[in-house]
């Protein structure tokens, strides 16, 4: 921990993002939310504005969350909307230096067109600038979009400061857990999709192949999560599908143990990659109502074994899911069995030939809660 918070000193002027950033006025108009920028960190020595939209229902000290859209996408109103609705104020941001506007425009919505003027550099991935100062790259600025993003968020007057999570869909779940490593402030984290380990096993490896060895080293030492998850200490929900295209099972297991605090992990059997996918799962609200409004908890694995898993909470139906193939994960074949519950334990013979399995646990409103998966050696 000594070593990550020197590193997370010389990457980050954490003080700084954790200011109240300058807020300007923006022209884009959506029903229900304000459409704004504000100022994030300096690119190539300019200073640059963030775009995003906020948006809150009528209230006092009310919880509230940080939205991160992925590859392809803006700040989303319907996003933030979906949130206001259910009570919590939310802010979304851009990551890419674009508008939802000039993306619109764009009918290929490449950012680097989409770029408005004081927007930083474009997204995703960042991986042709490695050779660019730190403060200059992708990522950097991805991150301090969303940490000042946060900052901002907390002093809105409407807001109770304690009461804010984080989530994530796709590259914005990759920078949730790099988010959720330097950021202590928030009181949960629920990456959607995103991990980290990208240079063993993503959907990136050719990025790394054509940029050769060293300039793959430097990238992943720098922005992989894995060298930013151990800072966690919020409870954190994993949510992802078990053939993901981009971010797989087993570099998503590595992830997932290594931050400090709680996790709880729902794992869909081919649960779709995008973003209406991907902000919608009921185990998110559920997740985000038991951190910031007391509510009932999601059902918890206390737990797993190879034939069986052990819980907490109440639980109405179980199930095993199994491949019985090898390869690239995203190509496997699951099959789902039911699985017997006694008190509390949910118990299913493995199949012989299985070659990687795991349970799902499902409450009375079809709320999913999964163990780790295991792999026959």
């Amino acid at each position: 921990m000594i070593l990550y918070a020197l590193f997370l000193l010389l990457t980050w002027d954490v003080t700084k993002l954790f200011e109240t950033p300058r807020v300007f006025p923006a022209e884009t108009a959506e029903p229900g939310v304000k459409a704004l920028y504000y100022e994030s960190v300096p690119w190539r020595g300019k200073p640059t504005r963030v775009f995003a939209y906020y948006g809150a229902p009528a209230g006092k000290k009310l919880p509230a969350m940080v939205l991160i859209h992925g590859g392809g996408g803006t700040a989303f109103a319907e996003w933030v909307r979906m949130w206001n609705a259910r009570g919590y104020a939310a802010i979304a941001m851009d990551t890419g230096g674009m508008t939802p506007e000039r993306a619109a425009a764009d009918k290929l919505w490449n950012p680097a067109r989409a770029h408005h003027e004081g927007g930083g550099p474009a997204g995703w991935g960042g991986f042709n600038a490695v050779d660019e100062p730190k403060e200059d790259q992708w990522t950097y600025h991805a991150v301090a979009a969303a940490v000042r993003g946060h900052s901002l968020l907390r002093s809105m007057p409407e807001v109770d400061p304690e009461r804010i999570g984080v989530t994530g869909i796709s590259w914005g779940g990759y920078l949730t857990n790099i988010v959720a490593g330097i950021d202590g402030r928030f009181r949960f984290a629920a990456p959607v999709y995103g991990c980290g380990y990208l240079g063993e096993d993503s959907a990136w490896l050719k990025n790394f192949a054509e940029m050769g060895p060293e300039r793959a080293a430097k990238w992943l030492g720098w922005w992989d999560p894995s060298a930013h998850l151990a800072g966690a200490k919020m409870p954190m929900l994993w949510v992802t599908g078990t053939n993901d295209f981009a971010y797989p099972l087993p570099s998503l297991r590595k992830s997932y143990r290594l931050p400090a605090g709680p996790r709880t992990l729902a794992v869909r059997v081919r649960m779709k990659h995008g973003h209406p996918d991907g902000a919608k799962p009921e185990e998110i609200f559920a997740f985000a109502g038991a951190m910031l409004r007391k509510e009932p908890a999601l059902a918890r694995v206390v737990a797993a074994e190879r034939d069986r898993v052990k819980f907490r909470g109440r639980i109405v139906k179980a199930e095993l899911n199994y491949t019985k193939a090898g390869g690239k994960w995203q190509e496997r074949e699951w099959v789902s069995v039911p699985a017997e519950i006694r008190g509390k334990t949910a118990r299913a013979a493995v199949p012989e030939g299985a070659t990687a399995w795991y349970f799902n646990l499902f409450d009375a409103q079809g709320r999913v809660v999964s163990s780790e998966h295991f792999e026959r050696k």
